[in-house]
């Protein structure tokens, strides 16, 4: 069975990267037990090394059965890019920086995660950072969405 590498990013690694860590693995569980997937996340910046991730995200993850506690965050580097199979940064600055760290011969899919959820209307997962809870929640929404839409290509749908 082949494994599948996905590996997230946002800026600091403390809202949103984790986020979508934690509901792929949580989905990838409960939805599609068949595949084999190694699922990290990471920041472009160097921040947050070594922190949980935000109290208002492990909170609102939670509230939905998914436990983001063990986490603690990272900064991406130029080997990540040739070991995962899929580097999806959640917004559009985050993933200019992935791309300007791709080495030339890395074969690895970087893009945006929202693209595997179109019907969310939306391109790039908002930082919910400087906003009040709903907008964890909203992170939330737009994440399980997308993991969804992530599922079923590596299923092969």
């Amino acid at each position: 069975m082949t494994t599948a590498r996905v590996l997230f990013v946002c800026l600091g690694n403390i809202c949103r990267s984790p986020t979508a860590e934690g509901v792929l693995r949580h989905l990838a569980a409960a939805e599609a037990p068949d595949l084999v997937l190694e699922i990290d996340s990471a920041g472009t910046s160097s921040y947050h090394i070594g922190e949980p991730p935000d109290p208002r995200s492990i909170a609102a993850a939670a509230a939905r059965g998914i436990d983001l506690s063990g986490l603690r965050a990272r900064q991406i580097t130029a080997a990540d890019l040739t070991r995962f199979d899929y580097v999806l940064a959640m917004d559009e600055a985050n993933l200019a920086g992935v791309r300007a760290l791709r080495p030339c011969a890395a074969t690895t899919r970087v893009q945006l995660f929202l693209d595997f959820f179109p019907a969310g209307g939306e391109r790039e997962v908002p930082d919910p950072y400087e906003r009040d809870g709903s907008a964890f929640e909203h992170v939330l929404d737009l994440c399980e969405g997308a993991a969804r839409g992530l599922l079923e290509q590596l299923r092969g749908g």
